[in-house]
């Protein structure tokens, strides 16, 4: 039904992989099913994403990405992120520039940032979404403290904090979102997947293996070398999708392998429900879109990454999905592992729809 007044609002996914871009994607849906007006900035890939899954009904605009890499070599990795804090810092205050440039230009009415920390404005409500409240460093206690009083003062800035789990913990990111300390003005707002509205997915014995690759380069082409490795040796049929533009197609694709540099919106769905098994990392928003279709999934989590390892163990222990390390993947052994595995399917409709309620009463909060 549309709305006597209409609001325009920008929303601001990080580029760190795609998680952050499609996760946006019900709630840009949502507002413009309900008669608002919602923007999309992000650097060229996130814009063809959304441009793709819209055919171009939503405006996009540009705003530089992060652009962070990560090695992913234990605490090789932890310490290369350390040292690319300067240049962070120095991003988010570019972003903040930008972001009053965008703001003069297009006047919105609210912003909407999905953990892009200078993206708010002094004289536009602004919200900032994430589902990690208290990052994992890998570096103990000591670090992941300091990182967190650092963190908040970020999330601080904005006029309050949607974190993306369910309010009763564990939740799906367990104390990752539910620390023993919350931000000012916080409100959990459930999951977020693109695939919520998509019917449950039927076991497929018979499917084909769906690899799908994500992430930050370089472990990006690490994992898609890794998986391309174990398809070519698979007897069965598999999906292959890169998740990236830019990588070139692989000569001699057997007849086995079905190849896409990148698969997304319906056709990835389809992909996702006719597989007999995904094989895929175990970042937050692929774990959202699992648990909306309810998929058996192997998960392996980046090396060096914790936060991915932390919720890779999360669903393992509570035998939603399991996981296994990159190291030493071999991809036979583990199917024989996975197939007495419980994947315990998750009635979790409610969880997805609660965004909506969080996101109408802003919006109608709006002056």
């Amino acid at each position: 039904m549309p709305v006597s007044q209409p609001k325009k609002i920008l929303i601001t996914p990080l580029d760190w992989g795609a998680g952050h871009t499609t996760r946006c994607i019900p709630l840009a849906a949502h507002l413009l099913q309900t008669g608002h007006k919602p923007i999309v900035a992000g650097n060229e890939a996130q814009m063809a994403i959304i441009d793709q899954y819209f055919n171009g009904c939503i405006d996009t605009i540009y705003i530089a990405g992060y652009n962070v890499t990560y090695s992913g070599i234990n605490k090789v990795a932890q310490a290369g992120l350390l040292l690319q804090t300067p240049r962070l810092l120095k991003t988010i205050g570019q972003e903040n520039i930008r972001l009053k440039e965008i703001v003069k230009d297009l006047k919105p009415d609210g912003i909407i940032s999905d953990n892009r920390y200078g993206v708010y404005h002094a004289h536009v409500p602004s919200v900032i979404m994430t589902h990690q409240l208290r990052i994992q460093s890998g570096l103990g206690n000591t670090v992941d403290n300091v990182l967190q009083r650092m963190h908040y003062r970020y999330l601080n800035r904005f006029d309050a904090t949607w974190v993306v789990d369910t309010e009763a913990s564990p939740g799906l990111a367990g104390t990752l979102s539910h620390p023993a300390t919350m931000p000012d003005r916080y409100k959990y707002i459930g999951l977020l997947s693109r695939f919520a509205d998509v019917a449950d997915a039927a076991q497929k014995e018979e499917g084909p293996i769906l690899m799908l690759i994500s992430g930050p380069e370089p472990q990006r082409t690490e994992f898609s070398r890794m998986l391309w490795q174990q398809a070519l040796k698979h007897n069965g049929k598999v999906i292959f999708a890169e998740g990236s533009e830019s990588v070139t197609v692989p000569a001699d694709i057997p007849a086995h392998i079905t190849y896409h540099k990148r698969i997304d919106g319906p056709a990835l769905a389809e992909a996702i429900k006719s597989a007999s098994m995904v094989v895929c990392r175990s970042g937050y928003s692929t774990l959202m879109d699992l648990r909306a279709i309810n998929k058996p999934a192997i998960v392996i989590p980046t090396p060096g990454q914790t936060e991915q390892q932390y919720l890779g163990r999360m669903q393992q222990d509570s035998g939603v999905f399991y996981s296994t390390m990159q190291k030493g993947f071999d991809l036979q052994r583990t199917l024989k592992e996975a197939a007495v595995f419980p994947f315990h399917k998750t009635n979790s409709a409610e969880a997805f729809s609660a965004f909506r309620t969080v996101v109408d009463n802003w919006v109608n909060s709006l002056p």
